[in-house]
């Protein structure tokens, strides 16, 4: 997992995605959106690969100029989280009790309800929601979409540029 506190403008997120596309690296989740500083965005990737490949990368996303610091995360040093939201189907009563009962054990919400439908938000651990779906899957799951994971160091160390 890399943290990265970079320009806010068009064209960043295109430029570090394609630098791990050239190197041949699938990203498993990004997220990114405004920072404590409203010119900057801060971007959290998460990929699937060796310590050396995570290092590496860090290095080369501080070599793109729109990329201010860059910083690997220790997962047990960071709080992460992912929202999802899951669309279920709820036609039946029994069913729909069923789906109200796991959110209130997974502390999610329901979010919208349709008569055939009931869509769920759960925030937490990428685990965590994907225990909820592999719970819900018999009931039908209709739909699902993901944030991807976020993520801040724990304590008073930041992921900030120094000023």
């Amino acid at each position: 997992m890399i943290s990265a506190l970079v320009e806010h403008k068009p064209g960043v997120l295109y430029k570090v995605s394609n630098m791990f596309w050239r190197r041949g690296f699938n990203i498993e989740s990004i997220a990114i959106g405004t920072a404590e500083q409203e010119d900057l965005a801060r971007m959290t990737i998460t990929i699937k690969g060796e310590e050396k490949d995570a290092e590496q990368f860090v290095g080369q996303l501080e070599k793109l100029i729109d990329v201010l610091k860059a910083t690997r995360l220790d997962p047990e040093k960071a709080v992460i989280r992912e929202l999802a939201l899951i669309k279920l189907n709820a036609q039946d009563p029994k069913v729909r009790s069923d789906i109200f009962h796991y959110v209130d054990v997974f502390r999610g919400r329901i979010v919208d309800v349709s008569p055939e439908t009931a869509t769920v938000e759960i925030v937490g651990t990428k685990d965590k929601i994907d225990a909820f779906i592999n719970l819900t899957k018999s009931f039908g799951v209709v739909e699902v979409a993901r944030t991807g994971e976020t993520a801040l160091i724990r304590g008073p160390e930041s992921v900030r540029i120094d000023e």
